[in-house]
């Protein structure tokens, strides 16, 4: 497991901007998929759970991400 901090600007992430915080170069495809948990979130009704793609969470300092990529095969 790969731990690395990154600082943000702004209080919203995108799914996308989730993946490309975790890879330098995301390994797209036709197979390819991405599942993204968080916890310590900035949503006080949602301080966890799963980023789905095309969604949006809302962060604070100390939020979490846990971004897996795997391939079909």
């Amino acid at each position: 497991m790969v731990e690395s901090e990154k600082i943000v600007e702004k209080g919203e992430l995108t799914f996308d901007e989730v993946v490309k915080l975790a890879f330098a170069n995301p390994p797209y495809g036709i197979n390819s998929l991405f599942t993204i948990t968080l916890r310590k979130g900035g949503n006080e009704n949602r301080p966890e759970g799963h980023l789905v793609e095309g969604g949006t969470v809302k962060v604070k300092k100390g939020t979490i991400f846990n971004v897996t990529a795997t391939d079909k095969s």
